[in-house]
């Protein structure tokens, strides 16, 4: 029997079918859980949160970057090219 880390639901999962990296959805909680080791099997929570911060971060980079005037550097490279010629 399986049971879900977040909410200790038990999650309906052929232990000798499931495979190492196998991403699972709890039935109870949604959580996404990967399989982080079979036989026993055993279950990580996938955090969609740090996915979220990451996302958040690489924006507010962005934005400041524009506000400065700087330009990405393939930007960049292509405004250098259209000066030589």
């Amino acid at each position: 029997m399986i049971r879900c880390p977040e909410c200790s639901a038990e999650i309906d999962v052929d232990e000798d079918e499931v495979e190492e990296g196998e991403i699972l959805s709890c039935p109870e909680c949604e959580s996404e859980l990967e399989v982080s080791q079979i036989h026993p099997v055993h279950l990580n929570i996938i955090s969609e949160d740090l996915d979220d911060d990451d996302d958040e971060d690489d924006e507010e980079e962005e934005k400041e970057a524009t506000e400065n005037g700087d330009l990405p550097e393939d930007e960049e490279d292509d405004d250098e090219e259209e000066d030589e010629e």
